[in-house]
């Protein structure tokens, strides 16, 4: 469906922000597993969509990587939300729940109450 996945597209930077506040630390796939999760596979990003926005924010300056060794030989690359990251999600939510909520006024608005424009 293309209308959700401009919403994904659009959605993303806030929801790995919101994650990596909430959760902590996370790996990429991690990250992406964990909306699957939530949302009963409704949203997921693939890995070609989600390390691009990974490396937007850490160019941004709102998450910074590290590598973590796990097991004998992987290698993890965990990401952590800097306080500008912090900064960024407040904006991103802010605007979020304003754009949900004009969109909501208008789906439950009576056009009824609306005057007609007088036609010639």
């Amino acid at each position: 469906m293309k209308s959700r996945n401009t919403f994904k597209k659009g959605s993303c930077e806030m929801l790995v922000l919101h994650i990596l506040s909430k959760k902590g630390d996370c790996y990429g796939y991690e990250i992406g597993q964990i909306i699957r999760d939530i949302t009963n596979e409704y949203l997921s990003f693939p890995e070609g969509s989600m390390y691009p926005v990974l490396y937007k924010l850490i160019d941004s300056g709102y998450i910074t990587d590290y590598k973590k060794q796990v097991g004998r030989r992987m290698i993890r690359v965990y990401y952590h939300i800097e306080s500008s990251g912090q900064n960024r999600l407040e904006e991103l939510t802010q605007e979020y729940l304003k754009t949900t909520q004009s969109i909501h006024d208008i789906l439950n608005f009576d056009f009824q109450t609306l005057q007609a424009e007088d036609t010639p």
